[in-house]
């Protein structure tokens, strides 16, 4: 038996380190992921008014604040009894949808396509493994062109976001009671210029490299299945009614089924925390233990009733039918951009419903007391923001990030989450370059920055701390 430690894994957002044991055969038996980072944004944000956590829970993340701008929006006007107009469902639609495109390209050229193609010799692609590169030399280079050309046009989602985002990666104009943003015929010419311009990137460079990759390591089909079971809560609202381009629900065993947050809990058995576990994050806390036994990360473990799911596009996929291939590392990349290109294409009918000089936002003031779930997806998957309210301040917040899905520890029952079950069975061909390891990290696209180190300002790990309010 061996071990191999990835720690920490690069070509993510965060500090995710990945722990395996091998057989005699090269054989993943056991597999940890930990998240190296505490999140404490539910207790920083208890005190302040419910408007601020729009802007502060951004910060949780670079690559999709915009997912969490939203959430928490939804939660406040939950908590208010309020629904958006229209205008401002569709206006989220176009800020959320640039950023969501953004992410993919991102996602495959910058954080993915290097696990298969031998980039130049320099940095940044140096140094690396060199195990299992299986492109010619004229595909291999027209993928690295194409990883250059990709860095302009994530460039361009971003701006084509911020033109109703106000800026990006971090919005200003998702609040609760809308989009402040006015839209002019000005602004809405120039977001449709943008936005033709990537998809041509996606519907021609994007496809053919997606499917040449899937061609050439077509072995991916059959590794990094894991449980198989998958979770979406919706994204993409496309009336007031509560219709959506891609719905909420779930895959188990499977067959599609329905979605209810009451069927949601949160397990603490092995993660860093001393707060109840198994609890629905309406109810839940979050008191840090770093260093508590048995523990071995800062992820929080998700269940859906009981059971371990995967989140992220390949789960908005199958549950809208646009992608039923199959799960795998493979699948993952396919349903993302099967993703894409179906977003692209629906920002196009978006747009065509702006109204130019029309409101998005009703000014809601603060809610008195009450509670609220914001649902969403990011990117990476299943987005989810509790709030509960009392004399106008924030006095309970919990937030549910795709990542703790994906890459939760084993729960309180022994079963362990969705990356590690899909590590486990993996054969290795090289111990010294387990690129079969980060091929299957990889392609969940797990994001651990919502936090902040456990460290101190010597960069010495601290294994006992209190947390203040300030």
């Amino acid at each position: 038996m061996s071990t191999i430690v990835l720690d920490p894994i690069t070509r993510l957002e965060g500090h995710l380190k990945v722990s395996v044991t091998l057989d005699a055969n090269n054989i993943v038996t056991v597999a940890q992921s930990t998240g190296n980072l505490f999140r404490d944004f539910e207790n920083m944000l208890i005190g302040r008014v419910p408007k601020d956590a729009a802007f502060l829970t951004q910060r949780i993340c670079g690559i999709c604040p915009v997912s969490h701008a939203i959430a928490s929006s939804k939660a406040v006007e939950a908590a208010s009894g309020f629904t958006p107009n229209l205008q401002a469902l569709l206006l989220r639609d176009l800020i959320q949808g640039s950023n969501f495109i953004s992410n993919s390209i991102l996602h495959f050229y910058q954080l993915a396509l290097m696990d298969y193609v031998k980039g130049p010799q320099v940095h940044p692609w140096t140094p690396g493994y060199s195990q299992d590169f299986k492109f010619n030399a004229a595909d291999s280079q027209t993928l690295i062109n194409n990883y250059v050309a990709a860095l302009s046009i994530r460039r361009k989602a971003h701006e084509m976001g911020a033109i109703f985002g106000g800026k990006l990666p971090h919005v200003g104009n998702v609040v609760p009671g809308g989009v402040t943003a006015i839209p002019t015929s000005t602004d809405i010419t120039n977001f449709r210029n943008y936005l033709n311009t990537i998809t041509t990137f996606i519907t021609g460079t994007y496809k053919a490299d997606v499917n040449l990759l899937a061609t050439t390591y077509s072995d991916y089909y059959t590794i990094g299945k894991g449980y198989g079971n998958l979770i979406s809560y919706g994204v993409f609202d496309t009336n007031t009614t509560g219709s959506k381009l891609f719905p909420a629900g779930t895959v188990t065993n499977g067959v599609v089924g329905g979605f209810s947050t009451a069927n949601i809990k949160e397990y603490v058995g092995h993660s860093w925390y001393t707060s109840p576990s198994g609890v629905n994050p309406a109810s839940e806390t979050t008191t840090p233990s770093f260093g508590k036994t048995g523990a071995y990360t800062w992820l929080k473990a998700p269940r859906y009733n009981g059971t371990p799911y995967e989140a992220g596009s390949l789960a908005r996929t199958w549950i809208s039918g646009d992608y039923r291939n199959g799960i795998s590392v493979m699948d993952r990349h396919m349903a993302r951009y099967t993703e894409t290109a179906k977003i692209a294409s629906s920002m196009q009918t978006w747009l065509n419903q702006i109204v130019a000089g029309a409101s998005a936002f009703t000014n809601l003031g603060a809610p008195i007391s009450g509670s609220g779930i914001g649902l969403t997806e990011a990117p990476r998957g299943a987005l989810g923001h509790w709030v509960s309210v009392a004399t106008s301040k924030i006095s309970k917040y919990q937030i549910v990030t795709p990542t703790c899905w994906n890459a939760s520890p084993m729960d309180d029952a022994g079963n362990v989450g969705p990356i590690e079950k899909a590590l486990i069975g993996t054969h290795v061909v090289d111990v010294t370059q387990p690129v079969e390891l980060l091929r299957i990290v990889h392609s969940f696209d797990p994001c651990t920055g919502c936090s902040v180190h456990v460290m101190s300002p010597e960069g010495i790990e601290m294994s006992n701390f209190v947390v203040q309010a300030i």
